[in-house]
């Protein structure tokens, strides 16, 4: 064998080998990381949802965010809520979070602000995640259901800037019964 093969041999099974690795680490990531989108429909209904008593009656508008921890769907609109936390908590809308029931995780620290609700009566019943409850200053619970339709959400798809602004303004919205097409995850077991 003539020696520039020798030398070149070494190195075809290097970058071979590279190869091979890099496909691996692409292919382990895809599989884990990296889920189709599956459309869903989800349907809302808030007839059996209500603010605990401690917080119930009229006050500052609330809104409560639905939290899986195990729900790919939810980083999908963490930064959305960030950003409505930004723009809503200054002019007095108070935020809070329900994180279903046997599951652990931390919320990013850009939603540290959102204070935990330990129960909230009627979210037994809630059929997918992520989920927003909005109540007025009355105390009436004005919207229930998804932050959007589609795979993710931000601020031109999304249902809950127009409810916000309408209750800030002190119009009456009621939007308790909404169905949905998107990525959804169960909230009962």
């Amino acid at each position: 064998m003539p020696r520039s093969t020798l030398r070149t041999l070494p190195g075809l099974l290097l970058a071979a080998l590279c190869g091979a690795g890099l496909w691996w680490a692409y292919d382990s990531f895809q599989s884990r990381y990296l889920r189709t989108f599956d459309n869903q429909t989800a349907l809302f209904s808030g007839d059996r949802l209500q603010l605990p008593a401690s917080i119930a009656g009229p006050g500052p508008i609330r809104l409560v965010h639905f939290w899986d921890p195990a729900c790919p769907c939810n980083v999908g609109n963490q930064q959305h809520l960030g950003e409505l936390l930004e723009h809503f908590a200054p002019q007095g809308v108070e935020f809070y979070v329900v994180q279903k029931t046997g599951t652990r995780g931390q919320l990013p620290a850009t939603l540290s602000a959102l204070k935990p609700l330990g129960e909230l009566p009627g979210a037994e019943h809630l059929p997918a995640t992520p989920g927003v409850a909005i109540w007025d200053r009355n105390g009436q619970l004005a919207y229930f259901g998804p932050y959007s339709e589609g795979a993710t959400c931000n601020s031109s798809n999304s249902f809950i800037e127009p409810i916000l602004l309408a209750l800030s303004q002190g119009r009456a919205v009621s939007a308790t019964h909404t169905m949905a097409v998107g990525c959804y995850c169960p909230w009962q077991p």
